[in-house]
């Protein structure tokens, strides 16, 4: 029983250490930060700051630098035309943090491999613009 145990263990060892932490259940992963991680990382690093919100809550405000793809649209064009490197870091916001997640798994099903997801604007205790 011990080595059956044992066998079995080596066998799922590899796909439980590929699941992991991240948001997406297949294909890819993201990875979830902070608002302060996520600033950092704005101050600090080559980003693309990615609101997946529809045109009219952007227009309302948005983080200086965003760029819009409203989640509802994203496919292997529209990001491409946003993120035109599968490696790119890539910080993902919404409203509330829901469809930051929809679309953060979206890209990483797509091969985007620096996805990073921080919530919603609605708690962002940073800058904002309209």
């Amino acid at each position: 029983m011990k080595r059956i145990f044992s066998a079995l263990l080596c066998l799922l060892s590899p796909i439980l250490l590929l699941t992991g932490c991240g948001g997406a259940s297949s294909g890819g992963t993201y990875q979830q930060i902070s608002q302060e991680e996520a600033k950092e990382m704005m101050d600090t690093e080559e980003v693309i700051i990615l609101d997946v919100r529809e045109q009219s809550e952007y227009d309302g405000g948005h983080i200086p630098g965003a760029v819009l793809l409203p989640v509802g649209t994203i496919d292997e064009d529209t990001a491409a035309s946003v993120i035109p490197e599968k490696d790119s870091t890539v910080l993902v916001y919404c409203r509330s943090g829901n469809r930051s997640k929809t679309a953060s798994a979206a890209l990483a099903e797509l091969g985007y491999t620096g996805i990073y997801e921080f919530g919603g604007i609605n708690t962002w205790p940073y800058e904002t613009e309209q």
